[in-house]
């Protein structure tokens, strides 16, 4: 099957929400999905929010529904959207 590349947006509740805990609770997430090459970068937004970006490697049959709705029950999550889905190739 093909390999698939998301990113993730996902915003914290807070300012004050601890990223790298959120981070650290994602990536063992993905993993347990079976994602590959996983990196996160932070997106300022206003008064001091930042939104995660996650991006990663997810085999395409594993699919995106039962991954977004347990990133959304992580402590201190707000909302998690698709920001970008594609096939790779090679």
């Amino acid at each position: 099957m093909a390999t698939v590349i998301i990113k993730l947006r996902i915003m914290p509740d807070s300012p004050e929400a601890d990223t790298e805990r959120i981070e650290s609770d994602i990536k063992n997430e993905l993993e347990s999905e079976g994602a590959k090459k996983i990196s996160f970068e932070t997106q300022p937004i206003a008064f001091g929010l930042k939104a995660i970006l996650a991006s990663f490697e997810l085999p395409e049959e594993k699919g995106t529904d039962n991954l977004e709705s347990a990133i959304s029950q992580i402590d201190s999550i707000s909302s998690v959207k698709i920001e970008e889905y594609r096939r790779a190739f090679g």
